[in-house]
């Protein structure tokens, strides 16, 4: 269904979660509109009938498309939709140099281009595409549905405002004009550094599991991507993304026109999650009868990654709400 030459792909079951046989998988790239080529795994049922609505799926920030986006998207995909899961630019299989970077604007843009690529394919409905953003890619693909009117619903899970984070610190800790100004510094010193040594400095993934006075949130960061969700090709699972790949991130802010959004719009959340309060936020921001916000019980932030062992992901929830959303 598209050409897969350029990009070296795995072609071998290489994921954190098991093959389901009711559903084909194929290998896909496509090129987003900075001419980087994105490479992603696309499901859809063995017995798909006409035209299936779809759904482009990514996240969380750090992971790559054989951790969790690629769980919910061969999930969605035994519910009826042709799904991709996409590493993003700069990340996993996907090209674009140097590795390990980001920008919000690159990567709302990847989501569009997964769009693009969706929308071209026979067998799918163009017009009951939707998106799915996990963690940090959550606030991506609600950043995404301000621009893309083409997205008829999004689903944000355990979502990060990665630029919020970026600006203000976990909790708005450091949301004031001297902490940013020591942040800046310390960036613009290593932007210096890297330059200079034609190389650019690791910030490290996660931490090592036998650490154990770390925050929780941190360690179950360190549980998921380190035990129980390993890959070679995770940033989280290894050392980390680019020191200097946040400063657009500092000097940006997703969600300006949320309130903006017309399409359905559904945040997932946990209850004891650390990062709810991002959620609830952005639920604030958003208008219309279409939105939704769900809390799991009991549910911290990584177990709506991969279910927790406790079957944490309401996808009962979400195949409903997307289905309801597109007719």
């Amino acid at each position: 269904m598209a050409n897969t030459e350029t990009l070296k792909l795995t072609q071998e079951w290489d994921k954190v979660y098991p093959k389901d046989e009711t559903v084909n998988h194929e290998k896909v790239t496509f090129k987003n509109h900075f001419g980087i080529e994105l490479a992603a795994d696309m499901f859809w049922p063995k017995d798909r009938e006409g035209k299936l609505p779809a759904i482009a799926c990514c996240g969380a920030f750090g992971a790559v498309k054989e951790q969790h986006s690629g769980l919910y998207a061969q999930e969605m995909a035994k519910r009826g939709f042709l799904t991709i899961a996409f590493d993003p630019s700069f990340t996993g299989e996907s090209g674009g140099e140097p590795r390990y970077m980001n920008s919000p604007d690159i990567n709302v843009e990847d989501f569009q281009a997964a769009v693009d690529f969706l929308s071209n394919l026979d067998e799918v409905d163009p017009e009951r595409i939707s998106i799915i953003g996990i963690c940090g890619w959550g606030g991506m693909a609600l950043q995404t549905a301000c621009i893309d009117t083409r997205i008829r619903a999004t689903v944000a899970v355990t979502m990060y405002d990665m630029s919020r984070v970026a600006g203000n610190g976990y909790y708005d800790s450091a949301d004031n004009e001297e902490a940013r100004y020591k942040a800046r510094l310390s960036i613009n010193a290593q932007r210096t550094e890297d330059f200079r040594n034609g190389t650019y400095k690791l910030g490290g993934g996660t931490i090592d599991p036998s650490v154990t006075d770390a925050p929780d949130f941190v360690r179950q960061y360190s549980q998921y991507y380190r035990v129980r969700a390993y890959h070679p090709r995770s940033l989280n699972s290894n050392n980390g993304w680019n020191v200097t790949s946040g400063t657009s991130l500092m000097n940006t802010r997703l969600l300006t026109y949320a309130s903006e959004i017309r399409s359905a719009v559904l945040l997932v959340h946990g209850e004891k999650a650390h990062s709810r309060y991002m959620s609830e936020d952005a639920f604030k921001l958003l208008k219309g009868e279409n939105k939704e916000l769900v809390i799991v019980p009991e549910a911290n932030h990584t177990d709506l990654y991969d279910g927790g062992g406790k079957n944490y992901i309401p996808f009962d929830k979400i195949e409903s709400f997307i289905k309801e959303n597109i007719k």
